[in-house]
């Protein structure tokens, strides 16, 4: 339970990017990330698949802290957290 206490303090915006194709999932991610504070996160509800093999790589080499969250048939979830640059 610990854990899930910690994941909902640190929960500060979600977008959902289903149904919205490569690379303009990135380049949302990004616009989003790019309007939060170096303590705040981001939770991501993707599709599996292209989008999900080109976003989460594309994030880590920009420097950023994924961490998944769950991962279904259709989409994956995960927080991504901003790193002190």
């Amino acid at each position: 339970m610990a854990y899930l206490v910690d994941y909902l303090e640190i929960m500060h915006k979600n977008i959902d990017l289903r149904g919205t194709p490569c690379p303009v999932n990135f380049v949302r991610c990004r616009l989003e990330l790019q309007q939060l504070n170096h303590s705040d996160s981001l939770q991501v509800d993707l599709d599996r698949g292209e989008p999900e093999e080109m976003v989460i790589p594309g994030l880590i080499n920009d420097g950023f802290n994924v961490k998944i969250v769950s991962k279904e048939d259709d989409f994956i979830r995960f927080i991504v957290i901003i790193n002190d640059k």
